[in-house]
């Protein structure tokens, strides 16, 4: 019998792991760094449900979309550095916030933008 959770795991992984990239360059990009926190305590939440989901599968695919969220709270600060060292977009509608560590408007449009 052949048997494909590790593969399914595997590719779940895969897909999180690439949508967690997506998410932290887009929530950097409307709100900057500010929901660090509560991106964590979901993090959180998410890894202490899976502790207690019966089923084996869905207790490690919730585990590693926790995972995943609590990478992707730890990367919102190291994204708003990034910002900053002008590698992404600043949104225009938060250059303000920016103004004072010397990123320029030329960032507010680049290929990674909102």
């Amino acid at each position: 019998m052949i048997n494909y959770t590790g593969i399914m795991i595997g590719l779940f992984t895969l897909l999180v792991v690439g949508f967690g990239f997506f998410w932290v360059i887009k929530l950097e990009y409307y709100f900057g760094a500010k929901p660090f926190g509560l991106v964590l305590t979901i993090g959180f939440i998410l890894i202490v449900i899976s502790l207690f989901v019966g089923d084996f599968t869905i207790s490690a695919l919730l585990g590693i979309f926790a995972g995943t969220v609590l990478w992707g709270a730890i990367e919102l600060p190291h994204q708003e550095e990034r910002v900053r060292d002008g590698i992404f977009p600043v949104n225009p509608a938060r250059a303000a916030e920016y103004s004072k560590s010397g990123v320029q408007s030329k960032h507010s449009h680049g290929k990674h933008g909102g």
